[in-house]
């Protein structure tokens, strides 16, 4: 009897505890972007803002554009932002997301050691600086991903009329690494890189590497967020991953963005709508 007791009288007090917000578990979105956004910091500057405003967390997973547009296309992802337009209008145009919209913008910059074998530093005209450096045969590391850098990197290859790729393994050195390795083991080996700005100051390990290739139009770094289609992938949390998407187009999230900086300097610079 009284075992039948104490159980019921245990029943009664769970009964009468507050009911928990079981729906906040699942309160959040996942977000495929690139290692720009994530390395730099600026995810961990703007992603509180957001979940204290709409109590929906942001899990970011940080690749290669490429990558991260693959698993946006398999939908395992709500929302895509990365750097790599051509490729982010064809996930549209496959039925993958919804719409594309700009979000901000930096540049690439080409960064090499203090002896300047091939003799670009200074320069603002990347494809000259890029035939200098394969007529030298000097040291190139390339992250060889399919990242936005890496495809952006390739197009200039291309434009300045060298086949970087058939000397692969040679002075072409892919490392089909993330940003950030690959600065590193560029920076060991002596060789030039191409990266994005942001990473680059954020990049804690540069020793005596200065940027050698700046200022050419060329190097223009556009990044965009798209809502990953609900129709095409039906697990896609479309009201959660479209509330992220206004955010981050909103004033708010534009002011957000434009307000990270790293030892003084604005890293990331907004331009939704144009």
């Amino acid at each position: 009897m009284f075992r039948r007791t104490a159980i019921a009288a245990a029943a009664a007090a769970l009964l009468a505890l507050p009911a928990l917000p079981v729906a906040a578990a699942d309160d959040f979105i996942v977000v495929q972007s690139t290692t720009s956004t994530q390395n730099s910091g600026l995810f961990d500057h703007i992603l509180p803002m957001f979940q204290d405003e709409t109590g929906i967390e942001v899990r970011v997973v940080a690749v290669g554009t490429g990558q991260a547009i693959k698993n946006a296309a398999n939908g395992d992802g709500d929302v895509l932002f990365v750097h790599a337009k051509p490729a982010e209008e064809k996930f549209v145009a496959d039925g993958d997301g919804v719409l594309r919209q700009d979000v901000m913008y930096n540049d690439f910059v080409i960064v090499g050691p203090p002896a300047d074998p091939a003799g670009i530093g200074g320069m603002s005209d990347v494809v000259a600086a890029l035939q200098k450096i394969a007529a030298a045969e000097v040291p190139f590391a390339s992250r060889g991903d399919d990242s936005g850098t890496n495809k952006a990197e390739l197009r200039l290859w291309k434009a300045a009329g060298v086949d970087a790729q058939g000397s692969s393994g040679d002075w072409y050195r892919e490392t089909g690494s993330g940003m950030g390795a690959t600065l590193n083991t560029g920076t060991a080996m002596g060789a030039y890189i191409m990266t994005d700005r942001a990473t680059w100051i954020a990049f804690g390990n540069k020793g005596d590497y200065t940027i050698a290739v700046e200022g050419d139009e060329r190097l223009f770094n556009q990044y965009g967020i798209i809502l990953v289609s609900p129709d095409k992938h039906p697990n896609v949390k479309a009201e959660q991953g479209q509330k992220f998407v206004d955010w981050v187009l909103s004033d708010e999230g534009q002011a957000a963005i434009a307000g990270f900086k790293v030892d003084g300097q604005q890293l990331f610079f907004p331009n939704a709508g144009g």
